[in-house]
């Protein structure tokens, strides 16, 4: 599988360039250069069984298939539901009236962010030991990012890295996860500021091309392609699950509410859907820092200021991986899309086209509270 940039000037790259690049060097995203399909599934695979045929094709060429098996295999061997629960990775639980939870969050930090991050810390180490290299990983977070990617990386032998977090806009339990790990790989930095100011500081040092070599940096968060990949799992898994309580065909349609801030998981959902995966619709859910729902119904995105909030880890006004999105609505010009950046990014507000806006609709739909 070979990856390209989002905004079309940055060089092709394979999975594990992809892994330890982060963000491209044109300041874009990566994706994949095709969307390959769904593969055939046994009724009974487990969680793991389901990430290796899932991810597989987005690895392929980069990696030995016995390795990624070990490599998933030891990366959810981390997570435990609680006693009485569906002994799954990613149980679902029937709330009645046709509604359905999937329980990302068992893993060790309790953040769905783990489902990726500890598979991704693995991955790290994999390719970085092969490469006989080290990285510097930096990452922005309003919360639980940090505390996962921490957890994934602590004592790694060829990883630094580095967390910012908005100094008194996270949760006392995320800044105690962060901040109480004493593994002298782990660096905590609180930052005066919201976390799109931290997001802000971790771009300008990717941009500066001299430091970004000098120290090898790299970004777990999820402008990682990797992060979006470990994601698009339990959207299958949860389908599946459904599917087969409920007596329909494991192919059939559902859809899917997803809290959002970075539009990352949600984003794995779109993923899903362009692989294969029957999803009828994506609803994007805001808080009160509401620019995806005001962009999805409206076709502009326009920067206001942050909010403080119970749920501070969507607590966002620029959502990253919107970008990769926008980037397939575009019919994936990467020259047009980088000039729609460009001018969000000067102006504080840009529209799209109704067209677009209608092929948005017909898969989104969105809401907040406040």
């Amino acid at each position: 599988m070979k990856y390209v940039s989002t905004r079309g000037a940055a060089p092709v790259l394979e999975f594990g360039d992809v892994l330890l690049e982060g963000l491209a060097t044109d300041g874009g995203l990566y994706v994949p250069e095709t969307w390959p399909a769904m593969p055939d599934l046994p009724a009974d695979a487990t969680y793991p069984e389901v990430a290796v045929e899932v991810m597989w094709p987005f690895v392929d060429g980069s990696i030995e298939r016995a390795a990624f098996e070990a490599i998933v295999a030891d990366a959810y061997s981390t997570f435990h539901p609680p006693e009485g629960a569906t002994p799954d990775v990613v149980p679902v639980t029937d709330l009645g009236n046709n509604l359905w939870l999937a329980e990302i969050y068992w893993g060790p930090t309790l953040a769905f962010k783990d489902i990726a991050l500890q598979l991704v810390g693995r991955l790290f180490d994999h390719e970085l030991d092969r490469r006989h290299e080290r990285v510097t990983i930096v990452g922005a977070t309003s919360g639980d990012t940090g505390s996962a990617a921490i957890d994934a990386c602590r004592d790694r032998e060829h990883i630094d890295i580095f967390i910012l977090h908005p100094e008194g806009r996270t949760s006392d339990v995320q800044r105690r996860q962060m901040t109480t790990v004493l593994s002298g790989n782990v660096h905590n930095l609180a930052i005066e500021g919201t976390f799109d100011d931290c997001q802000d500081l971790v771009k300008a040092l990717f941009a500066d091309e001299g430091f970004r070599r000098e120290v090898q940096l790299s970004a777990v968060n999820s402008i990682n392609w990797a992060r979006v990949m470990a994601q698009i799992v339990y959207y299958v898994t949860s389908a599946r699950s459904v599917n087969a309580r409920l007596g329909r065909p494991l192919d059939a349609p559902v859809g899917f509410t997803v809290p959002t801030g970075n539009f990352g998981n949600i984003f794995a959902g779109f993923a899903a859907m362009r692989i294969g995966l029957a999803i009828d619709q994506l609803v994007v859910a805001s808080n009160r820092n509401d620019i995806l729902t005001r962009f999805f119904t409206t076709g502009t995105m326009d920067i206001q200021g942050v909010h403080p909030t119970l749920s501070p880890s969507m607590d966002i006004q620029v959502s990253s991986n919107l970008e990769r999105l926008l980037f397939e609505m575009s019919g994936r010009d990467g020259a047009a899309l980088a000039e729609m950046m460009l001018r969000f990014r000067s102006e504080g507000e840009v529209s799209v086209a109704p067209e677009q806006l209608a092929w948005l609709s017909e898969r989104f739909a969105a809401g907040r509270f406040d």
